[in-house]
């Protein structure tokens, strides 16, 4: 398994180093890595009593508010506690190496922007940002706001403050799903890691660059729903495969430079 894993690296290198034009998109399992549990996974102990839409909707939200607060802040604390692995630290370096690279996450956390990754498009939010529910002012997270019962409210409207990330029933930021939308179209190679490929319209972009003549590598350990599409596929998590394959790429870069 390892050497038919060590070839994929090489061929999907390969393809890598000869590209002036890389989109990176990457799903929950990258995060996972470095221990934040996806939304679901995360429902434990008090958080397992509830259902997904109480917790991220706007109706769970009216309902309850103070609930929604108290597990987001939960999350937050999580994400917070938590610190980039290797595959992100690969990307970072990845950047480095590419003349043009847009990574493309549906994780809300900062991971990618901590490892150094300066070009990040959230498709669902970010869980580190908050704005007004009503009036959509963004707001600056208090010390304060961490340990209350129910969510701080906007100076200017007085309703009640949410994190800035997509709920269900929500669309994507429009600019956000535009610029990935356009990066997806334009790339010579996507390159898509930790993703199970089932959740719309984000799935549509591993899609849409195929159409346009991109070539599609996936890195993921299990058969996912976009391994069809791919024309090379790594199966490994992204902690083991990126940073074999982007220091696969380094060389291949050195060597045409001293050619």
């Amino acid at each position: 398994m390892n050497g038919e894993l060590g070839k994929s690296i090489a061929l999907a290198a390969e393809v890598v180093a000869s590209a002036c034009s890389l989109v990176v998109f990457t799903g929950a399992g990258v995060s996972a890595e470095s221990g934040i549990d996806t939304f679901r996974d995360a429902q434990t102990g008090l958080w397992s009593h509830f259902d997904p839409q109480q917790l991220a909707s706007q109706a769970g939200f009216a309902a309850d508010p103070g609930l929604v607060w108290r597990w987001y802040m939960h999350r937050l604390a999580r994400v917070e506690q938590a610190t980039p692995n290797p595959g992100h630290q690969a990307l970072a370096d990845l950047e480095r190496l590419t003349p043009s690279l847009t990574l493309i996450t549906q994780n809300v956390d900062d991971l990618h922007e901590r490892a150094g990754n300066q070009r990040v498009l959230h498709l669902h939010g970010h869980i580190g940002r908050f704005h007004c529910n009503g009036c959509q002012t963004p707001y600056a997270l208090q010390p304060d706001d961490y340990a209350s019962p129910t969510p701080p409210q906007c100076m200017l409207c007085l309703d009640y403050v949410r994190p800035s990330v997509v709920w269900f029933g929500e669309i994507l930021p429009e600019q956000a799903l535009n610029q990935a939308w356009r990066a997806a179209e334009q790339c010579e190679v996507f390159l898509v890691i930790g993703t199970s490929g089932v959740v719309y319209p984000a799935a549509q972009l591993p899609l849409i660059a195929k159409r346009h003549g991109a070539h599609v590598i996936e890195i993921n350990p299990e058969i996912s729903a976009l391994s069809d599409v791919a024309d090379v596929t790594l199966r490994a998590p992204g902690g083991e495969a990126l940073p074999r394959l982007v220091a696969e790429v380094g060389s291949q870069l050195r060597k045409d430079r001293t050619a």
